[in-house]
C-alpha cells in the first residue's frame, strides 16, 4: 500500500464507504501490527492545577488566578492518586492542568523528582503536554533544549502531544490565542525529542475545524515524524485522536456522531504510514471507542479519572472487565502494555 496524498486522502473521506475505509485502514494496520490483536494501558491523568491563563474557549475545566476554585494539588495528593492507580493494577499517569503564572518550573521539576525518587519506574509518567510545556519554557526564559534538559534531570521520561487539537493557525486564532504557534508547537516537540525524551501525536476534533484543518492537521504530523525518522531520532510514539466535548464551555456546540470518529480514525491510520500506534479514546467515546480498532485503531487506555475532560460531558466506567470485554466479544486479544522507557535514558 503506497502513501497518499492530502488530495486522496480528501477524496478517501468525502466518497470512500464506511467498508471501504475500514478495509484500507485493516490493510496499513498490517504494516505494524497482528490482524485482531490490540494493546491497553490503565492510567489516571492527574489534574494538579486548574488555574490557567490560555483562556481557550474550548475548555470547561480552568478558573483564572484569584477566582474562586482554584486549587494546585500537594505532593501528597498527588501520591494518594498515584497510590490508588496501582491498587487497581495501573502504572501509568498523565499530569495535565493549565497555564498557572505562579507555578515556575522548579515546580514542576520538584514534583517530577518526587514522584521519580518515590515510584521508581512502578509507575511511569507524562510529565506535561506540549502545550505546557511550551509556556514554562517561555516564562523561564529557556530555549526548549534547556528546558527539555531540565525536565530530564527530573527524571521525566515522556512529554506528551496533548494541546495540539487543531494544528493550524486560523484554528489557535479562533479558539485558543493565547497559547503558542504551531510553529511554537512543532519546535519544542522536535526539542523534546532531541534531548532524548518520548513524545506522542495527538488530535482532537468535533469543534468548528474545517476539512482542510483536518487534513493540515495529518500533513504536518507526518512531515514532523518523516523528519525525526530521517534524523535517526525516535520519532512519535504515537498517534491519539479524541473528540470534543461541548457541555459547559464557552464555544459550545454538539458532539459529532461515533461513526464520524471512526472514520478519521480509518484515515488517519492510512495518511500516517509512519506512526506505529494510532490510539482510540475510551475517555471520550466510552464504549464506542473500541469499534476504531476495526477501523485501524491498536492500542486504547482505560483512564480512571481526568477532571478536563468530565468538566465537559466525559463520563468513566470504572469497571475495567466490563469495559476490556467489549474489544473481545469483537473478536480482538488485548495484551496490557506498559509506558516504553526512553532508549536514550537506558542504562
Amino acid at each position: 500500500m503506497s502513501r497518499i496524498s492530502v488530495d486522496e486522502a480528501r477524496e478517501l473521506w468525502l466518497h470512500a464507504s464506511d467498508d471501504e475505509l475500514k478495509r484500507l485502514a485493516q490493510i496499513a494496520r498490517t504494516r505494524f501490527h497482528e490482524p485482531k490483536h490490540a494493546t491497553y494501558m490503565v492510567m489516571r491523568i492527574i489534574n494538579y492545577t486548574n488555574v490557567c491563563v490560555a483562556q481557550c474557549d474550548y475548555c470547561a475545566f480552568y478558573v483564572l488566578p484569584n477566582q474562586e476554585g482554584g486549587y494546585v494539588l500537594s505532593g501528597d495528593e498527588v501520591f494518594a492518586k498515584i497510590d490508588d492507580l496501582l491498587e487497581v493494577g495501573g502504572d501509568l499517569v498523565a499530569f495535565n492542568g493549565g497555564f498557572n503564572p505562579k507555578l515556575p518550573l522548579e515546580f514542576y521539576c520538584d514534583l517530577f523528582a518526587s514522584v521519580r525518587e518515590r515510584y521508581g519506574d512502578r509507575v511511569e509518567f507524562y510529565a506535561l503536554t506540549i502545550a505546557e510545556f511550551v509556556y514554562l519554557a517561555d516564562r523561564a526564559g529557556l530555549t526548549h533544549a534547556e528546558a527539555a534538559a531540565r525536565l530530564r534531570e527530573a527524571g521525566v521520561h515522556w512529554v506528551t502531544g496533548g494541546g495540539s487539537e487543531i494544528l493550524t493557525e486560523d484554528f489557535r486564532k479562533r479558539h485558543a490565542k493565547f497559547k503558542y504557534t504551531v510553529r511554537d508547537y512543532l519546535e519544542a516537540q522536535r526539542a523534546i525529542v532531541e534531548a532524548g525524551l518520548r513524545t506522542t501525536a495527538t488530535m482532537v476534533i468535533g469543534f468548528d475545524e474545517t476539512l482542510d484543518e483536518r487534513l493540515e492537521h495529518l500533513q504536518r504530523t507526518r512531515d514532523l515524524q518523516d523528519d525525526l525518522l530521517r534524523d535517526g531520532l525516535d520519532g512519535l510514539f504515537s498517534f491519539l485522536c479524541w473528540t470534543y466535548k461541548p457541555y459547559g464551555t464557552a464555544f459550545g456546540g454538539r458532539e459529532i456522531p461515533p461513526q464520524e470518529y471512526w472514520r478519521w480514525i480509518a484515515l488517519s491510520r492510512i495518511f500516517l504510514d509512519n506512526v506505529k500506534h494510532i490510539r482510540t479514546s475510551v475517555l471520550t467515546q466510552n464504549e464506542d471507542a473500541f469499534r476504531a480498532l476495526d477501523y485501524g485503531a491498536d492500542d486504547f487506555d482505560l483512564p480512571l479519572e481526568d477532571e478536563v475532560t468530565q468538566k465537559a460531558g466525559a463520563t468513566i466506567e470504572l469497571d475495567l472487565e466490563s469495559l476490556l470485554a467489549v474489544p473481545r466479544k469483537l473478536g480482538y486479544t488485548v495484551e496490557y502494555r506498559r509506558a516504553e522507557r526512553p532508549a536514550a535514558l537506558t542504562a
